[in-house]
């Protein structure tokens, strides 16, 4: 038995009428196809309905929701726009932590169950690849897995400490400097840890589409017309950024927005989307996500860590085993930057840090 939480919200005027849910569902899915028609068979309601939904809410609004025209389909008008904007932000900056507070109602409920199944807790940063395991996991290996998303360094802190089995954190490729050695070392021991291949990324700089400002590279993030969104201090993309930062003798304190923060990947591309600010450092599915433009900047490898005793657990094993499977390799070859990286394969703590 799974646990899921998932975010929703409700827009009442002062008569206290509210909106119907369904109706974000299918502006989301006008503004992907720009056809009512397709819209409908995505949420899986009639034309009929989906219209009549529109009708009677841009009624609500006083204003168009979405705009049809003969031979050009259907466009969100801008108030459109705007709330399917408002619900993509709520989903991508809520999700992790309800998903994170579901595993752990989902751990209590099944512990009064008695399950048996075999489960394996990761703490991972928060990435594409990552959030597709678990499904994988308990389809392919019959494992498992609570995931909960921590920033890299808390995820390796976590799984020093035996909070987790498993975690997950990713490091820039052959740019692993004495100072970021470091302060891993405070976490993975060569004697006592492994480290696992998992995939590559490519990080960059997220844009509204079309990059109406130019931005081509972090110089330009010190241009006063430039709004930056930057991540939380323990997340990896905020490590790997001020790495790159110090590589070419950027002062963060001459970027405007250095100091605000989103918690994930989606949730920087939202804040773009919305004209909130004009450029973020990501993985590049979440710019498609969001339809935006991405400059790529930098790869990475998305790692796995766990202590040695971990490693013999048959369940481990058999998760081992799924990351080496076509099925892993299907998952990701759907994900825009990502790539495999040897998946299954069992590093040395050093051998990690060489990368």
């Amino acid at each position: 038995m799974r646990i899921q939480i998932e975010p929703a919200w409700r827009f009442r005027n002062a008569e206290g009428r509210e909106i119907d849910p369904l109706l974000f569902r299918v502006l989301a899915a006008v503004q992907r196809s720009g056809k009512l028609t397709e819209a409908a068979r995505e949420v899986d309601f009639s034309y009929r309905h989906c219209w009549n939904l529109i009708r009677t809410w841009s009624a609500f609004f006083g204003t168009p929701l979405v705009e049809l025209s003969q031979g050009k389909g259907a466009e969100l008008t801008p108030l459109g726009e705007k709330l399917t904007w408002a619900a993509q932000r709520i989903q991508a900056r809520l999700t992790p932590q309800l998903e994170n507070l579901s595993v752990e109602i989902d751990r209590e409920i099944n512990a009064a169950l008695m399950d048996t199944h075999p489960v394996l807790r990761l703490h991972a940063s928060h990435g594409y690849a990552i959030a597709l395991m678990p499904e994988l996991m308990e389809r392919v290996a019959g494992v498992r897995l609570e995931l909960q998303y921590l920033g890299s360094i808390d995820a390796l802190g976590s799984m020093s400490r035996g909070s987790c089995d498993i975690c997950g954190f990713h490091l820039p490729s052959g740019r692993v400097t004495p100072e970021l050695a470091a302060r891993l070392g405070r976490y993975l021991k060569p004697r006592a840890h492994r480290v696992i291949r998992l995939v590559t990324r490519t990080q960059g700089l997220f844009v509204a589409a079309g990059n109406p400002l130019n931005i081509r590279s972090l110089q330009d993030l010190v241009r006063p017309d430039v709004r930056f969104i930057n991540r939380q201090a323990s997340a990896g993309t905020r490590v790997l950024l001020d790495l790159l930062l110090a590589e070419q003798t950027i002062d963060a304190d001459d970027i405007s927005g250095y100091e605000t923060v989103e918690f994930t990947h989606a949730a920087v591309a939202a804040h773009i989307a919305s004209g909130m600010a004009d450029t973020g450092f990501g993985v590049e599915a979440a710019a498609s996500q969001f339809k935006l433009d991405f400059v790529p900047v930098a790869e990475e490898h998305y790692f796995l860590a766990c202590r040695l005793e971990t490693l013999e657990l048959p369940s481990m094993q058999r998760a081992l085993e799924a990351l080496k499977s076509p099925d892993f390799a299907s998952v990701v070859s759907t994900l825009p930057g990502y790539a495999l990286n040897s998946p299954g394969e069992v590093l040395s703590v050093m051998e990690a840090l060489r990368t």
